[in-house]
């Protein structure tokens, strides 16, 4: 699925570095920044 800039971005759940589930929805109303990059020593 891609997302464009300026859309709203789907609900999801990841561990935090704690392991903690952190939701999309629990930072509602809070500036959020999402990062991806490819695997770690993989080209591209």
């Amino acid at each position: 699925m891609a997302v464009t800039v300026g859309q709203v971005a789907p609900g999801f759940s990841l561990p935090d570095k704690d392991g903690n589930q952190v939701s999309l929805d629990d930072l509602q109303g809070k500036n959020v920044v999402l990062y991806f990059y490819p695997k770690d020593d993989t080209p591209g």
